[in-house]
């Protein structure tokens, strides 16, 4: 049973990693792809997503990814992109999504694609670039963070059991209903920052 925080990616080699990403997929369109140093993902009518295997488990674990959302684009209600968390029932899932039409941040914990709890804040995309969702002693986290290393809790709940499988699957996934396609990129799947090298200037003395 490997832990979710064990799957990570820095996308930097154009090429996706069949093995961290066997499960990609788009049902209306152009299979996701690696460009620039990141995922692309399409955002067209279909739902299209990076998908990992399902042999990961969630307890005591998490996953994080710098996310740049789709563009509005004309569409009526969605074009978003997520990160999501699959039990293997569809629709059981914990889920961070920013949905451009709307401008909202949205945390939920599923059951049968529903969260009668779940919670929004305003999208901010230099605050919320860095997205997280973690799991730790019975407690379900949804976290943001502007540069990777600072994060700020947005929301709790109690876990559902499912996080203790050994079958969890991650996905990078994005969708929109209509409007002009694009892409949702992301970046440094459950890895750190790279700290900025210091530019100070020190004087000898001696």
């Amino acid at each position: 049973m490997a832990l979710l925080d064990t799957l990570t990616d820095d996308f930097d080699d154009g090429t996706v990693d069949a093995a961290k990403w066997p499960s990609n997929y788009n049902t209306a369109g152009a299979a996701p792809t690696e460009a620039g140093g990141r995922a692309q993902v399409p955002c067209d009518t279909g739902f299209a997503a990076f998908a990992s295997g399902g042999s990961y488990t969630l307890a005591d674990s998490y996953a994080l990814v710098e996310m740049y959302p789709p563009a509005a684009g004309g569409a009526a209600a969605e074009a978003w992109a997520q990160l999501l968390v699959t039990s293997s029932t569809a629709g059981t899932d914990a889920i961070i999504e920013v949905n451009a039409v709307s401008g909202l941040l949205n945390m939920a914990v599923r059951a049968s694609y529903f969260d009668p709890d779940a919670e929004t804040l305003t999208y901010d995309p230099d605050e919320h670039r860095w997205l997280r969702i973690r799991e730790e002693s019975g407690t379900l986290y949804w976290d943001t963070s502007g540069d990777g290393e600072t994060w700020t809790e947005q929301r709790a709940a109690t876990s559902p059991s499912w996080v203790g499988d050994a079958d969890l699957e991650v996905q990078l996934i994005s969708h929109r209903d209509g409007g002009t396609p694009d892409v949702a990129e992301f970046d440094n799947f459950n890895l750190p920052v790279t700290p900025t090298p210091s530019t100070a200037v020190f004087t000898d003395l001696t």
